[in-house]
């Protein structure tokens, strides 16, 4: 997968802020919803409310999606740079 597109990674204050930064980087490495889906073995209607920011989404879901997109997350103490 390619990075075609510039996307703003960083600091993720919402579930809708991290659904749309997924979606962004998803397309950004051309990879279609249903794709995932099948690599992921989790439904595109989950993936795709996920990416709309429904906030009660599993969490064991949303880190298989990120895995799969080479996407990880980070815990940190607020306010480190």
């Amino acid at each position: 997968m390619k990075n075609t597109k510039k996307v703003p990674y960083g600091k993720i204050n919402s579930v809708a802020e991290m659904g749309v930064l997924v979606r962004q980087h998803r397309k950004s490495q051309k990879v279609r919803i249903e794709d995932l889906s099948d690599l992921a073995l989790i439904s595109p209607r989950l993936i795709g409310e996920f990416e709309r920011g429904k906030e009660t989404c599993q969490i064991g879901k949303v880190l298989q999606i990120l895995k799969f997109l080479g996407l990880e997350i980070r815990i940190v103490p607020r306010g480190t740079p």
